[in-house]
């Protein structure tokens, strides 16, 4: 029998979704309570909350978890926690809600109740602080920045019901899994040690290597896509599922790796965002995270390997999981294959250094991409997206349908 590393903060999960005939009940009651319109990216943490991906959180954070949690990664009650999970809304809408009140969670965007909350606290933040402490900027620029910067100006918190999983087991099927189904999926198939790999991109050459870098030392890894919103010029989800499904055809002993997606929207944290990643994935049953160059990071914000860092400041206690740190990883001619700056002694005029975004950049250009970049499968994929993005340019310029 498997033993996998333990849910966060405890041996259980702690899912926060309802089934059955609480689940018809709460949806019932859920339409005669007072609506709050919630964001993408509050629906994203309200899914994990519902499949137990943030174990063992009960709900939105109070004041006291939120500064908690900024200023020293940990909740009011002692629990690790990089970055907070929060729900806010406009002054005019809290002015109507009481404290000790049930109110229904609403999707701003497809009008689903998602969930009911019991509001125990409103408070106002300082947003500019959650940010400097963990984004380490307040430039509007930052994506991540500006999600925080354009919420509500207050914070409700309390424990909440889950009504929902938002349609992702219905559009991504058996790739969209919970971490009850990860683990269960594990333990059959005999893995104790399990590395996650975050992606959000397609995987390239390099990730290809890290991925079979963590089989050498693990049992098994999960490939773990973000399904939830990216920022704009980002592959959409299902191209990426489909992609990386092509490469693990080909290219990977079966029974070594499952791929699988997770609900939420990308924050851009950077280090922040990497011990968050690595907490859900103990929830997942992962006991390492692989963590590359610049993990979770966006622009020029964070230094190449400040998300290996981090790692070495937090408790020993803090997660279970722990990080794979590998190093800045490249197609060397010299060596004729892939290798890191560990592992390769020759100059960087030998070197293909691979990148999600350079990637991108050439694909958008119809520029030639090097055999070494990325598995021609792989290619054929993604140049079949952009070929359409450029024919819905083309029909929405001309008025007609591009020949």
């Amino acid at each position: 029998m498997s033993k996998l590393v333990n849910p966060h903060g405890g041996s259980e999960l702690k899912p926060l979704l309802l089934t059955g005939a609480a689940l018809a009940e709460e949806k019932k009651r859920a339409q005669n309570l007072p609506k709050v319109s919630i964001s993408s990216r509050e629906v994203g943490d309200l899914i994990m909350l519902g499949i137990g991906g943030f174990t063992p959180l009960a709900g939105f954070m109070t004041r006291a978890d939120w500064e908690g949690v900024c200023d020293g990664m940990k909740m009011a009650n002692g629990l690790f926690w990089p970055i907070p999970i929060t729900l806010s809304t406009d002054k005019t809408t809290a002015s109507s809600i009481k404290e000790g009140q049930d109110i229904a969670l609403v999707d701003g965007e497809s009008g689903e109740i998602m969930a009911t909350m019991k509001v125990t606290e409103k408070y106002a933040i300082d947003k500019a602080h959650e940010c400097m402490m963990v984004y380490k900027t307040a430039d509007l620029e930052h994506p991540g920045v500006k999600m925080v910067m354009d919420q509500g100006e207050v914070n409700l918190a309390g424990p909440v019901k889950v009504l929902s999983q938002g349609g992702f087991p219905e559009k991504y099927g058996a790739q969209f899994m919970t971490p009850a189904q990860t683990r269960e999926f594990f333990r059959s198939n005999g893995w104790s040690t399990v590395a996650a790999f975050q992606t959000r991109n397609p995987m390239h050459r390099s990730h290809e290597y890290l991925a079979k870098v963590a089989i050498e030392t693990c049992d098994g890894v999960l490939i773990h896509s973000l399904l939830g919103k990216l920022k704009a010029g980002d592959i959409p989800a299902e191209v990426r599922t489909k992609a990386i499904g092509a490469l693990l055809e080909k290219y990977f002993v079966k029974n070594t790796v499952l791929q699988s997606g997770y609900p939420l929207d990308m924050r851009y944290a950077g280090p922040r965002e990497a011990l968050l990643h690595a907490l859900f994935r103990q929830n997942y049953g992962c006991s390492h995270l692989i963590v590359g160059r610049d993990h979770a990071g966006v622009g020029s914000y964070y230094g190449p390997f400040d998300a290996h860092k981090i790692f070495d400041e937090i408790p020993k206690d803090a997660l279970e999981t722990r990080a794979l740190k590998i190093d800045w990883t490249f197609w060397c001619y010299q060596c004729g294959g892939m290798a890191s700056a560990r592992t390769c002694p020759h100059d960087e005029k030998d070197r293909l250094l691979l990148s999600g975004t350079k990637l991108r950049k050439m694909l958008s250009e119809d520029q030639e991409v090097p055999a070494e970049f990325s598995r021609p499968e792989v290619l054929a994929i993604l140049r079949a997206y952009y070929a359409g993005l450029t024919e819905k340019v083309e029909v929405k310029l001309t008025g007609h349908s591009a020949r």
